[in-house]
């Protein structure tokens, strides 16, 4: 069993996508997303610098993007290869897994994306609102704390981490006054995602969700609201919008990775962060970052050998 899995915000990096642009038909693949996205996406993910990615306009189109990029290409490159497939993303990287497991057709992911990004983006420029990662062993003390602090929880990542989110004044406070025997750090995201911050952003959201037909996952798609499989695209589609306002529940997922038997863990471009907590939490699965065509080409070699 193979888990393939779809970063989220805060992972981009300036010049990621250039090394797909390598291969043969990737720049027309790149352009229809753009023009799906209305974003230049090329050009964002090449050139501009971190500030700019930044922007969750920008920056949720663009690791969406990378994803169907990266995960189309090894789908095609593996389809001899594997039968069984878990797909989980974290946060927006859940639009990634249901558009790799064939619930939204491209276009439509893009155009989710947009959607989903520029409403969160408008919802947070009403406030000053961040995130915070807490790393600490003792997970009821940490929740407790940012309770406390007037924050909400809103990732449970699992292997130690908590985030945080609200009012950055709050967030200066918790990192000012940490929990004991733990550690505080700032993520590079522009506002208080999953939390009551963002609810202006579900309504555009459910007006764009009737206007398609969404399919029945092929593979095992996980949800971030409780770890748990998902069977119809509409369901899929209610728990993507339920999910702006509401924790990422990364630890429930990789409580049904472990229940599911997978024994090797993907992460698409960006790749690095979801695999650090599979690292930590189940350490016996086998792990692979497909940054770039060549990562993609050494996995399938070994793959096959």
């Amino acid at each position: 069993m193979i888990a393939v899995l779809c970063p989220g915000q805060g992972s981009q990096k300036p010049g990621f996508l250039q090394p797909w642009l390598e291969l043969p038909g990737v720049q027309n693949h790149l352009e229809k997303l753009s023009d799906a996205a209305e974003l230049d996406l090329i050009h964002y993910g090449t050139v501009a610098d971190e500030q700019t990615i930044k922007d969750t306009a920008i920056a949720q189109p663009l690791i969406v993007a990378a994803g169907i990029i990266a995960g189309t290409r090894y789908l095609e490159a593996t389809s001899n290869l594997q039968k069984n497939i878990v797909f989980a993303g974290h946060s927006v990287g859940e639009i990634t897994a249901a558009t790799l497991s064939g619930v939204l057709t491209e276009e439509e992911a893009m155009a989710f994306t947009r959607v989903r990004a520029q409403g969160m983006a408008q919802a947070a420029a009403e406030e000053k609102t961040g995130m915070a990662a807490v790393l600490g062993s003792d997970e009821k003390s940490i929740t407790e704390a940012i309770k406390e602090a007037s924050l909400y929880v809103a990732n449970m990542n699992g292997a130690g981490q908590i985030v945080a989110a609200g009012a950055e004044e709050h967030l200066q406070n918790l990192a000012q006054n940490p929990p004991a025997k733990t550690r505080v750090i700032t993520l590079k995201v522009a506002g208080a995602f999953h939390t009551p911050y963002m609810e202006p952003a579900q309504t555009p959201l459910n007006e764009y969700a009737q206007t398609i037909s969404p399919s029945a996952p092929q593979g095992i798609l996980i949800s971030n609201y409780d770890g748990s499989t998902l069977d119809t695209g509409t369901e899929c589609i209610e728990r993507l919008i339920r999910q702006v306002t509401a924790p990422v529940r990364w630890d429930l997922c990789m409580e049904t990775l472990k229940k599911c038997g997978v024994q090797t863990a993907v992460e698409l471009s960006p790749a690095g962060t979801l695999l650090g907590l599979v690292r930590r939490t189940i350490p016996q699965v086998s792990r692979v970052t497909l940054n770039t065509p060549e990562e993609l080409k050494l996995f399938v070699e070994a793959s096959q050998s």
